[in-house]
């Protein structure tokens, strides 16, 4: 067991310490629950801290490990979920002042099924307004705990800051365009990306229903891997979820990577990508032949193209997400929410159908490469955090992002391809870069098995920021 303080131990660690009763789930979740008093009214991950239901929560489930009955690795577990995910009697705001008095009559299937692996449910955390770029300015603005004037990672930030500041040991994150694989990435922290409809979105806020995926961020693969095994599965109440069995995660999770042929496109992961990120990935890949992945050159078309379709379908299914609130109740929105839905409502019919048009073609390339690989690596985001200010993170909406911003991540979204990222080093200044494995639809096993792989060899996911 290694000799790291109980907040920042891996879910792996602490359901160990927990099973074998050196500690209590009231202790880990008490002791969380501290943390969070201390350190979050400066980290702002957190929308609301439900303290009295994890304490009670944490009760029971040290009952029931008393008396004999253990559920698994989750049990007794103190995790968070996005303020996306419906909990019963707690309100789920979606970052957005239109939604400040929702509050569910029921739990999201994600919520219910962590609780009924036993997890701790430590409450919701703060997300961009609607899950999309910017925040609402009557909420507060997640900050990276590893420096507090960069880029958090835009919708799931307050998953990924909560995740590596040790106020969680792991957390529901949901990407739609990145936002599981950003925040991951710029906090620091392992972020998985289920093939879409492995997990179900029922009671989950929409941000776009034919992109939204809901996946964990955690502090090592195999705890990524723990998470999404419990909350995948087929539900009767999402008709997109799929009916494919649930495997085990973690069954060939120490099987390394021999063999495993590994897609790489050197241009696609250099070019007019930030220096020292490019050389990071590059070094993981040289890191994962050496033990023994086969790697195969491949070439991808210029993804930017493609990726220039993503505003179109998104911003014009946001308003479809949020017909009940828009455009009737358009002041309680946020200038760049708002901008987001004003976009959305004036994309034509026409205009949606070459979009979706550019996706399917996207996808069509992305499934002609993978016929020769198992897997395509890649750099998670275009660059390390940068600089950011509250006045541009509440908006306006900015005219235009450069499509390499979601380069590595909305092509993904489009096709619904699982995706695990990890850390894999830091810049010159100290901030935290990151690896990306794309897999084929349903391979999520083998994504834990390569991350594993990789963690085992290098030490980068466990570093901690100093706070």
């Amino acid at each position: 067991m290694s000799e790291r303080p109980l907040h920042f131990k891996t879910i792996t660690e602490v359901s160990e310490l927990i099973k074998e009763k050196h500690v209590s789930p009231v202790e880990v979740t008490t002791t969380i629950l501290d943390r969070i008093d201390q350190l979050d009214s400066n980290l702002k991950s957190y929308a609301t801290v439900m303290a009295d239901h994890a304490i009670m929560a944490a009760q029971k489930t040290e009952a029931e490990i008393t008396s004999g009955t253990y559920r698994g690795p989750l049990h007794g577990v103190p995790i968070a979920v996005k303020d996306l995910c419906f909990t019963k009697g707690v309100r789920t705001m979606g970052g957005t002042h239109a939604l400040a008095e929702h509050v569910p009559d029921f739990d999201s299937t994600v919520v219910e099924k962590l609780e009924s692996a036993g997890a701790v449910l430590l409450g919701k955390l703060n997300l961009t307004e609607g899950a999309m770029g910017g925040y609402n300015p009557k909420f507060q603005i997640p900050i990276n705990p590893w420096n507090a004037e960069r880029f958090a990672g835009a919708s799931s930030s307050g998953s990924g800051v909560a995740t590596a500041a040790g106020l969680c040991f792991g957390s529901l994150g949901s990407d739609t365009g990145g936002s599981i694989r950003f925040p991951a990435a710029h906090c620091g922290t392992v972020g998985l990306k289920p093939t879409w409809g492995r997990v179900s979105r029922y009671g989950v806020l929409a941000l776009a229903e034919s992109l939204d995926h809901v996946g964990p961020l955690a502090r090592s693969t195999t705890d990524a891997g723990i998470v999404l095994e419990a909350i995948s599965g087929f539900d009767p109440n999402d008709p997109t979820s799929l009916p494919a069995p649930v495997p085990n995660m973690l069954e060939d999770i120490d099987k390394g990577v021999e063999g495993v042929r590994i897609g790489l496109d050197l241009q696609y992961v250099t070019k007019g990508i930030d220096t020292e990120l490019a050389e990071a990935v590059l070094t993981g890949v040289k890191v994962l032949e050496d033990l023994g992945a086969e790697i195969v050159e491949v070439q991808l078309p210029d993804m930017d193209t493609y990726v220039a379709a993503w505003p179109v379908l998104c911003s014009a299914e946001a308003v479809a997400a949020h017909e009940a609130t828009y455009p009737s109740r358009r002041d309680d929105y946020g200038p760049w929410f708002c901008g987001w839905l004003d976009k959305g409502a004036r994309v034509t019919g026409a205009e949606y159908a070459k979009a979706n048009n550019l996706r399917a073609a996207c996808t069509g390339h992305l499934r002609r490469v993978f016929e020769e690989i198992d897997v395509l690596v890649c750099p998670s985001t275009a660059a390390p955090p940068h600089p950011v200010t509250p006045e541009e993170l509440y908006g306006p909406l900015p005219e235009n992002r450069e499509p390499k911003f979601q380069r590595f991540t909305a092509p993904f979204d489009f096709n619904g391809a699982p995706t695990l990222s990890v850390p894999c080093g830091f810049n010159s200044e100290g901030l935290p870069l990151s690896i990306q494995w794309v897999g084929k639809h349903l391979s999520e096993p083998l994504l834990c098995q390569i991350g594993h792989a990789y963690e085992e060899a290098t030490e980068w996911h466990d570093r901690h920021p100093n706070i």
